[in-house]
């Protein structure tokens, strides 16, 4: 038996040490650091003052794909255009011409 069995404390002595002050701080997924978009109101940009029930495919970049109106704080409408969209989006639905829900709609 000329082979050297190894010992669990041999086997940890070559392994990396997670504690210390010399070792780097590792995470599972990267720091996001400032990758903020600015948010801006797509109706104010373009200049839109109405929002047609009708035109469906508009209307589905503004809700998810479970078919939820998207929040102000994600899409940066003010709350004069959010209001009108909610409306819209309401309109459309009961018209049946987008879906009350939907599963993975986009």
């Amino acid at each position: 038996m000329s082979e050297t069995a190894t010992t669990p404390a041999a086997e940890s002595s070559t392994a990396p040490k997670t504690g210390g002050s010399g070792n780097e701080i590792r995470y599972l997924t990267p720091i996001s650091i400032e990758t903020k978009k600015d948010k801006y109101d797509r109706f104010k940009k373009y200049g839109i003052k109405y929002i047609d029930y009708k035109d469906a495919d508009y209307l589905l970049r503004l809700v998810n794909e479970q078919g939820k109106i998207l929040p102000r704080r994600l899409t940066g409408t003010s709350q004069k255009y959010q209001k009108r969209v909610a409306q819209a989006v309401k309109r459309s639905r009961h018209l049946a011409l987008m879906p009350y829900v939907a599963d993975m709609l986009k």
